[in-house]
């Protein structure tokens, strides 16, 4: 049975990641304390993309001096929740793996559109073809990633041209059916709309592109699915696809901390599509 055929409560329950996990504030806080951690180890530098003072990025330097791979987080939160502030728990791992670390920030819904933060989101990537060369970062291997409401931006991200690879977690890949759920209360979206922004609906990244998935052990069917379908839809298209397995105790909160530890399969996999050599 399709997401079509089945009724809000289900849907409610399916798109409700909070419910999947007892508390998601500890384990958000690991990300904060892993970001401020970061801050104090590395010598990184907020910049502005646009005009509002939530269009701006943090950038991590990589620890070897040159032109160096570019690793690009967009936080989840389903669009209204979190910010850079929390998203750069991994930038110790990649500066040591001689990758430059960019956490994204955008305007949060619905004090915004779904459209707007998309448009941030692009605005971000044209910001460091630009620019990004003065932070030691090559504007030609630039990999974006991001978690849930993250990767769908990253997704969408994957498609534009100068992008060299992109890793979803948990990506929220067809905006469709949470017009039909709570999530919409502040999407505040049509189903026309959400096809417009869905990365399933819309032609997929050049055939060839690296494209990393790894979904939560303890997601929800709806969660696995989606993943699932976009992973297949983009291998169909000749995309360079990698499925990793998420250890089995991960949830759809920390997922993105496997970014964190250079023996994961998920940074290992990573790693290969940023043409970064093993040690």
């Amino acid at each position: 049975m399709s997401w079509q055929d089945r009724p809000r409560e289900w849907l409610d329950r399916e798109y409700n990641a909070r419910a999947t996990v007892p508390d998601i504030f500890p384990i958000l806080a690991r990300g904060r304390a892993r970001t401020d951690a970061a801050k104090a180890a590395l010598r990184w530098q907020r910049l502005a993309y646009g005009l509002t003072e939530p269009e701006r990025l943090d950038i991590y330097p990589a620890a070897a001096i040159g032109p160096a791979p570019v690793f690009v987080y967009i936080h989840g939160g389903y669009w209204r929740l979190l910010d850079a502030d929390d998203s750069g728990f991994m930038a110790p791992a990649f500066s040591a793996l001689g990758a430059v670390t960019v956490a994204l920030n955008y305007a949060l819904a619905p004090s915004v559109t779904l459209e707007e933060i998309v448009r941030q989101s692009r605005a971000a990537l044209t910001w460091m073809h630009q620019h990004i060369a003065r932070f030691g970062g090559d504007p030609q291997r630039i990999h974006v990633a991001g978690s849930s409401a993250g990767g769908h931006l990253a997704a969408l991200l994957a498609r534009e041209d100068g992008v060299a690879g992109a890793t979803l977690l948990s990506g929220l890949l067809d905006v469709e059916p949470l017009v039909h759920c709570h999530v919409n209360d502040w999407l505040h979206l049509t189903p026309g709309r959400a096809r417009a922004l869905s990365p399933r609906q819309l032609p997929p990244p050049p055939a060839g592109r690296p494209l990393i998935f790894s979904v939560a052990a303890n997601e929800t069917a709806e969660f696995k699915r989606q993943t699932s379908d976009h992973a297949e839809y983009c291998r169909s298209a000749g995309c360079d696809v990698t499925v990793v397995e998420a250890p089995a105790a991960s949830n759809h909160f920390d997922l993105p901390y496997e970014l964190c530890d250079h023996g994961t399969p998920l940074l290992r996999a990573v790693r290969r599509a940023m043409g970064i050599q093993e040690d």
